[in-house]
């Protein structure tokens, strides 16, 4: 099946203008005649289920969450980009378009890039007419700072809890639809399958988590936005909820993966505290634009209070490497910054898996009342995990994942090769190229639901002239059949080991070899190791309880089983592209300084994966990368 991405054509700022103008309606009359699925309730979720709710289509809305508040958007902290040029300060909507390509290491799609780019003007308004409570200026306008990767201020934030503020926003919209009728909720609901009926997604099968009831679900599309896949690797700063069930089950159904080695590691989160540990704890990349990163140059002087060690000893290294960016360097080269310190035996704190974030500086130049406005809830937060105040000494920081580049394959339409499946936000590939920027997720996961897809899908029901899907087809009786049976084997295996330890294992062994860092050796040692522990799993597997009850193990069991599937593409994936970009850093492929090493001439693609049956291999599709105004160049942030 060849790729079609469904570029429009023309000049690239007058491609959606035009996309917009071409493609075909729905009258506003029949928009009622259409369902809709959407399976997510985060930022690209409610804001989709609202803007579809509010054009006519009937919506339902489904989540695993108690209310689509506890959605994982709810986390985002440090901000939204948007160029608005409020700052005066050179922004436009072509320098955040830049940003995001380079920032992304020349492997996102130009078309998509540009047009999230326009649209980020759009949903600033958007969001203060919904009331969301933007940071201001003394005089009321709206207040902006940095992020990494860009040298102009156009971060829009509500202090420490961006991602909340702007969920409530949704919230509030798609509450509005609810009660006007157009959308309704399924909370505590988790989609297990998608139904496919000629050649169409038509539906999904869910279960009810607190009942254990499955049921079918008939619409005219489906939307996925369920978000990324760190929790692959155990530890991440999502939510333990988060997961890859939905669009892995839809890959299975037809709807290819693109680039799943594309993971990103996030620079400053607090340090691993010991094997308890469930999940890892983000502290906003906003604060590195006060803080001050830094280890000490002497590896004796690690283990000395961070107060005791002399300014001449301290080794600014982000300053010192990215001079023209300093602290604010893209999160991949600032990850791999901190990895390389503490490898040379520099690091500190328990396990000396960590560097230091300084506001010392900052605190003695703003004082501490402005330090305390912009970050409060953020070093109240970091005292609780760690009962230290960071107001008096540096935090301890260290990477861990944070979000996934890779996702669904979608085209300019946000549909996936399944057609009838759309996919937004996190849950697809499109805007982030092998690393996402910060304040870029936000940005998109609300472009995509408010500004994209409304459009986009109409076209689709307009052209695909399809039968209306009923529950009662056999497709769905089937997919019923398959989902109990996939149940019942889980909770039929009776084994020794529980689904916490199984993917804790995983987790470990693609950290160790498909994280930071990767080569060849190491990734062919996962793939060897990865179906034996997938074995292990359907072998030993002990899942407690009943199907037909609230049952939080069956949930997680099924959960892992697809990350044990799962994390064996993303190996996979980033055995084959021989080349360093972003956040994918194979160590066999770096420049003499040890950046990121790209091989433009034979890798300058999206891998897209194609499932091919169970026990077979996979099969790879490219779609070619071509950047018409700009040019590929060596990423440098010097």
């Amino acid at each position: 099946m060849a790729l079609e991405s469904n570029i429009p054509s023309g000049p690239l700022a007058q491609k959606w203008d035009k996309h917009k103008f071409d493609i075909k309606l729905v009258n506003p009359a029949n928009k009622r005649k259409f369902d809709v699925i959407v399976v997510g309730s985060g930022l690209a979720g409610a804001s989709a289920a609202a803007t579809l709710g509010e054009l006519g289509y009937k919506v339902k809305c489904f989540c695993y969450q108690d209310s689509p508040r506890r959605a994982h958007s709810i986390a985002a902290q440090g901000g939204i980009n948007a160029a608005k040029n409020y700052q005066n300060d050179g922004d436009s909507v072509h320098r955040l378009f830049y940003d995001t390509i380079k920032g992304g290491d020349f492997r996102a799609r130009e078309a998509n890039v540009y047009r999230l780019a326009q649209v980020s003007v759009n949903i600033i308004d958007q969001c203060v007419a919904q009331g969301v409570p933007f940071a201001r200026e003394y005089g009321g306008l709206l207040s902006n700072r940095s992020f990494g990767g860009a040298q102009v201020s156009r971060t829009f934030y509500a202090r420490g809890q961006t991602g909340q503020q702007l969920l409530l926003g949704a919230y509030s919209a798609l509450c509005r639809q609810i009660g006007m009728g157009t959308v309704k909720m399924y909370p505590r609901t988790e989609m297990l399958d998608v139904v496919v009926i000629d050649g169409h997604a038509k539906g999904i099968i869910v279960r009810d988590l607190v009942s254990g009831e499955i049921s079918s679900h008939a619409a005219d599309a489906v939307v996925l936005a369920t978000g990324g896949y760190g929790n692959v690797f155990f530890l991440s700063t999502n939510a333990k909820g988060c997961n890859a069930t939905a669009i892995w089950r839809a890959y299975k159904k037809g709807a290819y993966l693109a680039n799943p080695c594309y993971t990103q590691i996030h620079p400053t989160c607090i340090p691993v505290s010991g094997e308890h540990q469930s999940k890892l704890t983000l502290m906003s990349e906003s604060l590195r634009n006060d803080g001050r990163v830094w280890v000490p140059k002497k590896k004796e002087d690690c283990d000395k209070a961070p107060g005791s060690i002399a300014e001449d000893d301290r080794d600014y290294y982000l300053e010192r490497k990215y001079p023209s960016y300093g602290n604010l360097a893209p999160r991949d080269i600032s990850s791999r910054a901190a990895k390389e310190a503490c490898d040379q035996g520099r690091g500190v704190g328990p396990g000396k898996l960590g560097v230091y974030l300084d506001f010392a500086d900052a605190i003695k130049r703003l004082g501490l009342n402005v330090i305390r406005e912009r970050y409060g809830n953020l070093f109240d937060m970091y005292e609780k995990i760690t009962g230290e105040n960071a107001y008096q000494v540096p935090m301890r920081i260290y990477p861990a994942v944070h979000y996934t580049m890779g996702g669904t394959w979608v085209d300019y339409n946000l549909m996936s090769t399944l057609p009838g499946l759309f996919v937004l936000g996190e849950a697809n590939f499109s805007d982030h190229g092998a690393n996402r920027l910060g304040a870029s997720a936000l940005m998109q996961g609300l472009a995509d639901g408010y500004f994209v897809l409304p459009y986009t899908i109409g076209n689709y029901f307009a052209s695909s002239k399809q039968a209306k899907p009923s529950s009662s087809h056999a497709e769905f009786k089937r997919a019923e059949e398959e989902v109990r049976k996939f149940t019942q084997r889980l909770l039929s295996i009776k084994g020794k080991r529980t689904p916490t330890s199984l993917h804790r294992e995983l987790g470990k062994l693609l950290w160790e070899k498909c994280g930071m860092g990767r080569n060849a050796a190491g990734l062919k040692e996962a793939l060897k190791r990865i179906p034996e522990l997938r074995e292990e799993f359907w072998k030993t597997v002990n899942v407690t309880g009943e199907a037909m009850e609230f049952n939080q193990a069956l949930e997680y069991a099924g959960r892992v089983a697809d990350f044990m599937e799962f994390g064996e593409l993303m190996c996979l994936d980033a055995l084959d592209r021989n080349e360093s970009c972003g956040g994918h850093f194979r160590e066999e492929f770096q420049t003499p300084d040890g950046e990121a090493a790209r091989n433009d001439e034979k890798y300058a693609y999206v891998a897209a994966w194609e499932f091919r049956g169970q026990n077979q291999a996979p099969v790879m599709h490219k779609e070619t990368l071509e950047y018409t105004e700009v040019h590929m160049s060596t990423r440098s942030y010097k």
